[in-house]
């Protein structure tokens, strides 16, 4: 297979990696991602219901505000510890075992987190937290299995179409938190964990969905259709040869750093402000909605942003998510009282993630050899998972010493890396 070029914007279907050698049948690409849609509804139901009270739930366990930001820590963090062997996983043996263990370890840390806050325990919140958070890996690994059995030049659409139908799910979630809360009344659950219970069950649906339905594996199926004479023996699908992939490639490079900037800024902002929403007197019912407006920016548009990435190019919505998350920083930082400007910001912010995602992961995909995929993907999902969790661990510490406005700041600047490839990129291509 032929690598995508050095340029890191592949704008056109010839600039991108070469499709696989055999046709892949209409029916085939349509139940798969059938499949992908149900699961993403699921994962996103689950994720967002839990996520929406994570740090307040965490703020009330330990009892203080400055420890709250290790909730959304804990969250990325089982992703984070998930992805290699996730990845190892379905390099080895295909997309749906590791879709169902990942959706099996969310159902279970989120059981165990709702332990935590009964027994009123923050370390065993945290380790169930870490758990539930795993659940994110599965609903991760869903866009680039979509990507999977697609010709180059529709790979942008593929992944938004499966981050999109997560809109459903989460902006649902947060909005039922109120009646997940109100149904472990006398339960002896705190209503701020009701929301881990249910999420608990939209997990267990989801990894029965992929195990009863995922067949044939898209990942195990685009191998087989594989160009004739290309590698696919072990070591090309090892970590080592996924390393190897992306120092060879400078837009698998800057597709590391577009997913890993976007992700850390979105998780680091959006984990502290339903605690900055709180300062100025919101309740949980506000909190919700402004979390269910970020979450639509974060998914209900991505089609959008994939059809731009298809149209102009992996390298022009780079600069586009650029531009919106600093402008999220911005209306967020600078709202104060002004909960309808913050929910504007966070509303941005999440328009801002989706077009980093799309854009960074179809450039990814792009830009390596098909062996070597999967090691990447997971090598990608690693590294932005672990800057994000750091994020959100320092978020809390600067909210608590500083305040809403100067984490917004520092979320800005972790823009300028990105920025300054994405802008070396457009100057080697010209």
């Amino acid at each position: 297979m032929t690598n995508a070029p050095d340029a890191p914007d592949a704008a056109r279907p010839a600039e991108i990696s070469t499709p696989v050698a055999a046709p892949v049948p209409p029916a085939l690409r349509r139940r798969v991602q059938a499949v992908l849609i149900a699961t993403q509804i699921l994962g996103g139901l689950g994720i967002a219901t839990g996520i929406a009270l994570a740090a307040v739930l965490a703020k009330e366990v330990s009892g203080t505000e400055a420890l709250s930001g290790l909730a959304s820590t804990a969250t990325v963090a089982g992703p984070a510890l998930l992805a290699m062997p996730l990845a190892a996983l379905m390099g080895a043996r295909g997309r749906r075992p590791g879709l169902v263990l990942a959706y099996l370890i969310g159902a279970l840390g989120a059981g165990v987190a709702v332990l935590g806050a009964v027994l009123n325990s923050f370390p065993l919140l945290l380790a169930g937290l870490v758990g539930f958070g795993a659940a994110s890996s599965a609903n991760l690994a869903a866009r680039f299995a979509a990507a999977d059995l697609v010709e180059p030049h529709h790979r942008g659409r593929a992944i938004s179409t499966v981050v999109w139908a997560t809109t459903i799910g989460a902006v649902l979630g947060p909005n039922i938190a109120a009646p997940a809360g109100e149904s472990v009344a006398g339960l002896g659950i705190p209503a701020t964990a009701g929301p881990f219970v249910w999420a608990a069950g939209a997990f267990l649906i989801a990894a029965l969905v992929v195990a009863l339905l995922l067949r044939p594996d898209p990942l195990l199926t685009a191998r087989a259709l594989a160009a004739p004479g290309e590698d696919q023996g072990a070591e090309s699908r090892s970590l080592r040869a996924g390393v190897r992939a992306v120092r060879k490639s400078p837009g698998a490079r800057l597709a590391l750093v577009t997913v890993t900037a976007s992700h850390t800024a979105m998780v680091s902002i959006m984990s502290m402000t339903p605690v900055a929403l709180s300062h100025h007197g919101a309740g949980i019912q506000l909190i919700g909605h402004v979390i269910s407006g970020h979450i639509a920016g974060m998914y209900a548009f991505s089609p959008v942003m994939g059809w731009l990435s298809d149209r102009l190019g992996r390298l022009s919505v780079i600069g586009l998510a650029v531009g919106l998350l600093s402008l999220a920083a911005l209306l967020a930082g600078t709202a104060g009282p002004s909960h309808g400007q913050t929910a504007a910001g966070l509303f941005v912010l999440g328009l801002g993630w989706s077009a980093g995602l799309v854009s960074g992961s179809a450039l990814l995909t792009d830009s390596v050899p098909q062996a070597a995929r999967a090691a990447v993907q997971g090598l990608s999902d690693f590294i932005m998972n672990t800057a994000a969790g750091l994020g959100g661990l320092m978020a809390g510490l600067i909210v608590a010493r500083a305040g809403y406005g100067w984490l917004n700041l520092v979320g800005a600047c972790l823009l300028l890396p990105m920025a300054a490839l994405a802008v070396r990129g457009v100057l080697r291509r010209g």
